[in-house]
Order: structure tokens, then C-alpha cells, then sequence
């Protein structure tokens, strides 16, 4: 849950630069966006186009090469990597394709692991809770590979859930899943945005997905090109992305070469 500001984050003139000098890469370029409080987002756009780049720094996993991340107010540029770390841990939850639940936790213990990480053992009935808002109140004895994939990643789901984060960040949610399965995942952020008003940013390539957001963003070329502001259907999704993918390809290809000139005028080369 947020602490009243209007923005669970904000990037102001964000760039991401990789590496130096001529050979440096920018898969950032001066990204303004604010992600307000309450609200599920879904960034879009073609492979290598900085969404998971505009994750990592938007969720303080990367630190930007310049421009600002204010994450709940708090503005991560000056923070120590302490400091830092203990924004993540205590404002900032996270959902990836891998579930990365510890193997040999129980479901329970995998959801308390954040809570205990922090120094403080959970409330009475808080983990039990958690995992009957996810529907699976019958499976905190069981361990991971007791569980399906749409089990794990719900899990995955209620542990991101239990700090009650400023803002969650899922990347790529369903991207392991079969259909049933990432639709129950999509099911449950959007209830975590209506019910608690939770504030989800997710990364996917997927249109049904996005068409579960507020809002799409579509990214290229690491920069903020397009975006669809209200509940948008699949279909218009895809046709937006589809266009982002034809205008790389274009970008991409090569240009003619030209033909050659003959040092001798009159004759061809």
C-alpha cells in the first residue's frame, strides 16, 4: 500500500547506459513516467526494446545512468546500497517468470521468507491469509515441486503480496504458464489492484496480459513511445505492437549499397 503519495514511482529523464564511449549501449533514453498509486500498468514493445531494462531501474534492481527514481517518495539516486536493499525488501515486491521459490520452504515459509528477511516473525494468521486471497489456503504444507506451476507462481504472487509493498513488479508473469494457469495469475494482480489498491507495473509481450492494465505503455528503441490509457482489448494491443516490430525491422535492415564509380569517366565500374 502507498503512504499518500500520487505516484508509487516516478523516473524522471531516466537513461540507462551499458558500458563506455562509442561502444556503450543505451537501452534507456530520457524515460519520463510516473506509475500512479493503485493502478496496474503493462509495458509493451519488441525484443530489445529497454522493457526489462526500465524494470530493473524503475524496481531499484539497476541504478540509472542519470535522471531520477523516486520509489514511494523516496528518491533512490543517493541511497546506499543498504539502504537501498532495505527500500526493495520493505516497498517493492517482485513476480518473475521463474518462480524462484526456495525448493526446500514449504509454501508458507516461502510466503514469511520476505517477512523474516526484515527481522519480524508475521502476525497471527498473516501467512495463512495471504494464501487464501491466491486460493491456496490448502497448500502451505506443500513445497514446490509439490505444487503445479500456476500454484508456484501464485505463490510466488502471495509472498510479493505479504509486506503489502508500495508497488509490485511482475515480469512476465504467465510467461511459464499454460492458458488456464496465467489466467488465474492475471486474475489475481487485477484483484490486488481493485480489492487492496495495490499498484502492479508488469513487463510482457503477451496482449491478452496487457489487456488486463489500466494502462499500456509501449517502449522503443529504449524510449516511451505509444501508450493506451484505459481498459484496451487484445486486439488493439497487438496491432499497436505489431507496428513497433514491422518499424524496427525497417530501422535494422541495411541500406543499398551504391554503385561503385568508375575512376575512368565514360565507363562503368
Amino acid at each position: 500500500m502507498t503512504t499518500g503519495h500520487t505516484a508509487a514511482v516516478e523516473l524522471q529523464a531516466v537513461t540507462k547506459k551499458y558500458g563506455a564511449g562509442e561502444r556503450g549501449v543505451i537501452a534507456l533514453h530520457e524515460v519520463e513516467v510516473a506509475f500512479p498509486a493503485g493502478t496496474f500498468t503493462a509495458v509493451m514493445g519488441p525484443s530489445g526494446s529497454g522493457k526489462s531494462t526500465l524494470l530493473h531501474c524503475a524496481a531499484g534492481l539497476d541504478r540509472a545512468t542519470s535522471g531520477a527514481v523516486i520509489i514511494d517518495g523516496t528518491p533512490v539516486a543517493g541511497l546506499s546500497e543498504r539502504a537501498l536493499t532495505r527500500l526493495r525488501r520493505e516497498r517493492v515486491g517482485f513476480v518473475f517468470q521463474a518462480f524462484n521459490l526456495i525448493a526446500a520452504l514449504t509454501a508458507a515459509q516461502n510466503v514469511a521468507l520476505p517477512l523474516r528477511l526484515a527481522g519480524r516473525s508475521p502476525a497471527p494468521g498473516e501467512v495463512a491469509a495471504t494464501l487464501a486471497e491466491v486460493g491456496l489456503a490448502d497448500r502451505a504444507g506443500h513445497r514446490p515441486s509439490e505444487m503445479s506451476g500456476g500454484q508456484q507462481q501464485r505463490v510466488a504472487i502471495a509472498r510479493a503480496l505479504v509486506t503489502r509493498p508500495a508497488v509490485l513488479f511482475a515480469d512476465e508473469p504467465t510467461g511459464a504458464l499454460d492458458a488456464r494457469s496465467g489466467r488465474e495469475v492475471l486474475r489475481l494482480l487485477r484483484a490486488s489492484v481493485d480489492r487492496h489498491d495495490q499498484t502492479v507495473v508488469m513487463v510482457t509481450h503477451d496482449p491478452f496480459a496487457a489487456a488486463h492494465a489500466d494502462r499500456v505503455l509501449f517502449l522503443a528503441d529504449g524510449r516511451l513511445v505509444d501508450s493506451l490509457d484505459g481498459p484496451a482489448g487484445a486486439q488493439e494491443i497487438a496491432l499497436r505492437t505489431a507496428r513497433l516490430e514491422e518499424a524496427q525491422l525497417e530501422r535494422q535492415q541495411p541500406e543499398p549499397a551504391r554503385p561503385q564509380q568508375s575512376r575512368f569517366p565514360g565507363m562503368a565500374s
